[in-house]
């Protein structure tokens, strides 16, 4: 019951330390870390992007079903018969070669006679294999600053970050004018305000001794044109 429920309770992997495409170069890394004394039991190897790989190795029909039979009950029967000779030793020989004969038979039949059921189905032989785009070492909280320190320099493979999208610079609305349709799709530019013009000043005199008077700026007042005419 126990190990039931400890097949069932997801393993805690950890942060990754490290990342390959093969799963030897994995393998490597653990080996390595075991030798630079990290916990075995931090350690764990995580597949990502699981994918099942069926490899078609021929054409099954009967003749192929009965030989692999023959095959899987022959080795049933040698494992019978050794058994049976460890138990009676004082077995005569014919009767061990019997039995094999008899578990030959017997996985031919049950061989054929699979095949026969799923025959229109599945009409070939293959071989299943499972494999990952890439594989991660990982391990614990605790045992994470040693494992970077016994791996050196090897890279962490870290998700790509995705660029940050181009700014446009803000478009300043023209104010609207009396008597003119704006197009409200069509960017404007801000207008352009005038600078203020400078009026000259002129200096003003003062008596000379006078230590609180400090000569000041005053605005120079514009002159009367009909002034001038009388």
């Amino acid at each position: 019951m126990s190990m039931m429920s400890g097949m069932s309770k997801p393993f805690e992997t950890g942060e990754t330390v490290a990342s390959f495409k093969e799963y030897e170069a994995a393998q490597k890394a653990v080996s390595s870390l075991i030798a630079g004394e990290v916990p075995a039991a931090d350690i764990a190897i995580v597949g990502t992007a699981l994918r099942t790989v069926e490899k078609v190795t021929g054409r099954l029909g009967y003749a192929q079903a009965a030989w692999t039979g023959a095959l899987n009950g022959a080795l049933l029967g040698l494992l019978f018969v050794a058994m049976i000779a460890i138990w009676n030793p004082g077995a005569p020989f014919g009767s061990f070669a019997g039995y094999l004969l008899v578990a030959v038979a017997l996985g031919m039949l049950l061989r054929i006679a699979t095949y026969a059921m799923v025959r229109r189905r599945r009409d070939f032989a293959s071989v299943t294999q499972v494999s990952a785009d890439h594989y991660e070492v990982t391990v614990l909280s605790r045992s994470y600053g040693k494992a970077r320190q016994v791996l050196g320099g090897v890279a962490v493979a870290r998700p790509a970050q995705p660029a940050a999208a181009p700014v446009a610079p803000p478009v300043a609305q023209e104010p609207p004018r009396f008597g003119v349709r704006v197009d409200p799709s069509a960017p404007t530019a801000t207008p352009a305000v005038p600078p203020t013009p400078v009026v000259p000043q002129t200096p003003v005199w003062t008596p000379e001794g006078d230590a609180s008077s400090a000569p000041v700026s005053q605005p120079e007042a514009p002159k009367d044109p009909d002034a001038d005419r009388a």
